[in-house]
């Protein structure tokens, strides 16, 4: 079964689709009021799908069941995520993506959004992408098991443009943790365009007006 989403259009018949993924204990209502912000006049008609996560104990939080796109079992960034989780996600959200594409939105104009947890995903998924997508944004977020990012990278994985930011002042994803996987993303070929800001885990207007600025040339680029 897909997972239950939230959709905004923009416009009749969009030619775009933003899937964005919330990060840990949020809900898919968590980024719907961005997309008036992040709108800008003359943007193709777009279609924004924000999915729910399924509900999950989660061992770092005494196993309470929460929202969340994997078990979080250490809080060492290299242990953190729990694999089957991850790859459990990978293909609930590579559903949606074939969705959006059913509906008429080619792959390559699918862009996949997430903050923290959810940014955890799109970049596995990222990874795993031999048919690119439009491009990837991962806010306040990491690679997941790192260490195996050569092992699983696909041929033409590293076309997929990549938005990554994160807050100077994060208490909860450490700043190095999202420099250190931007460092790895270009090792593996990815164009990164990489921003930080003096912010704690969260989301800031300067944020939105460059993701913006990325957005649009996305579209440019058709």
């Amino acid at each position: 079964m897909l997972l239950e989403c939230i959709e905004r259009e923009t416009g009749p018949d969009p030619s775009w689709s933003i899937l964005w993924l919330h990060g840990l204990g949020a809900d898919g209502n968590d980024f719907v009021p961005i997309v008036p912000e992040l709108l800008r006049p003359g943007w193709p008609a777009l279609r924004f799908v924000f999915p729910h996560a399924p509900v999950r104990p989660v061992t770092i939080n005494n196993g309470v069941p929460m929202r969340a796109w994997y078990d979080i079992v250490d809080v060492d960034l290299a242990n953190r995520a729990d694999e089957g989780g991850v790859l459990q996600s990978v293909e609930q959200v590579e559903a949606l993506i074939a969705r959006e594409v059913e509906r008429g939105v080619a792959r390559e104009r699918i862009v996949l959004a997430g903050f923290s947890q959810g940014g955890a995903v799109t970049l596995a998924i990222g990874l795993r992408s031999a048919a690119p997508l439009g491009g990837l944004v991962a806010l306040s977020t990491y690679v997941p098991s790192a260490g195996k990012s050569r092992q699983v990278l696909v041929e033409g994985a590293a076309r997929q443009p990549v938005f990554m930011a994160h807050g100077s002042q994060d208490p909860v994803v450490p700043f190095q943790a999202g420099q250190q996987s931007a460092a790895l993303l270009r090792e593996l070929g990815f164009d990164v365009d990489w921003h930080a800001y003096p912010m704690p885990h969260s989301v800031c207007a300067e944020e939105i007006r460059d993701l913006g600025d990325w957005l649009a040339r996305r579209f440019a680029a058709g």
